[in-house]
């Protein structure tokens, strides 16, 4: 991996909703408390894993894995979240001879880390600092990195909905992926283009909806966009869980992300989807 100036500061630092009348100054949150009764200032988790592996007449495995932590309480609206993601399967290469030959091999590797520390001026409003960084092997760009400051407003929240925004500017740095070019017109790629660093100031928005249908199952959808001059970029994480228990639940998730500023060769969607177990503490 490429030496990354904006790593230190990164690691340091759509939806409908059924109107219903609500108080125009919402309560702040009751305390949480953890397994010994003690106040735990309102932190709550997750953890998710899950893994595939297919033999036979093809060859795949993957697995995916998250962490997650929030908190909201009277004063702070926080959040800190940690994605991994590794694929192999089978891939066709051409050796130095100009044969095809098939291995098993790396398809996918991705990781991402994100945090967000709000503080609240009332129940609703809050000023918001942001940092997000992502690596991907094989994506539009192979990283990207963004910290931004804004303004968060709760639009409404209740024991079986939520509804909250954030918009702000923010900087952003990425590394757009190199591309193999036919010089030749023979049909193979004989050229390797290695784009420049790029950097730009972006537009950050956030819309994060939460929809519990039941007592045990809920479906979350989150919308970001760091939309700048030079590249547009959208995620859209749509999540429907079901509960088991009170710690354990499964977890169907698609993920939408976009890049507007390509390389050629390289598309500019990439979907996922993922079944998981989730622990939440």
């Amino acid at each position: 991996m490429k030496k990354i100036p904006l790593a230190t500061i990164l690691l340091a630092a759509s939806w409908g909703v059924h109107a219903q009348t609500i108080d125009s100054t919402l309560p702040p949150p009751p305390a949480v408390t953890d397994s010994t009764g003690a106040a735990n200032g309102g932190w709550t988790g997750s953890g998710e894993f899950g893994f595939a592996s297919a033999r036979g007449n093809s060859r795949t495995e993957n697995a995916n894995a998250k962490l997650g932590l929030a908190q909201e309480n009277e004063y702070w609206k926080n959040s800190f979240y940690l994605n991994g993601l590794r694929s192999k399967g089978d891939v066709s290469i051409v050796d130095s001879n100009g044969q095809t030959i098939n291995k098993f091999g790396t398809t996918a590797n991705r990781y991402d880390s994100g945090a967000s520390v709000g503080y609240k001026f009332d129940p609703r409003s809050y000023i918001v600092g942001a940092a997000r960084y992502e690596h991907d092997d094989f994506g539009a760009n192979i990283w990207q990195g963004i910290v931004s400051i804004g303004y968060g407003y709760i639009a409404l929240k209740n024991d079986r909905t939520e509804l909250s925004f954030e918009i702000g500017p923010g900087y952003k740095e990425y590394q757009p992926t190199k591309s193999e070019v036919d010089t030749n017109g023979d049909g193979i790629a004989d050229t390797t283009i290695r784009p420049d660093r790029k950097n730009e100031v972006v537009a950050r928005g956030l819309i994060n909806a939460k929809y519990r249908l039941t007592d045990n199952t809920a479906i979350e959808d989150t919308f970001l966009t760091e939309a700048g001059s030079q590249n547009k970029y959208y995620q859209n994480d749509l999540g429907f869980s079901v509960s088991m228990t009170k710690k354990l639940a499964l977890k169907l998730a698609y993920q939408v992300r976009y890049n507007s500023d390509t390389q050629p060769g390289t598309q500019s969607t990439d979907t996922l989807y993922t079944t998981n177990l989730v622990y939440n503490f």
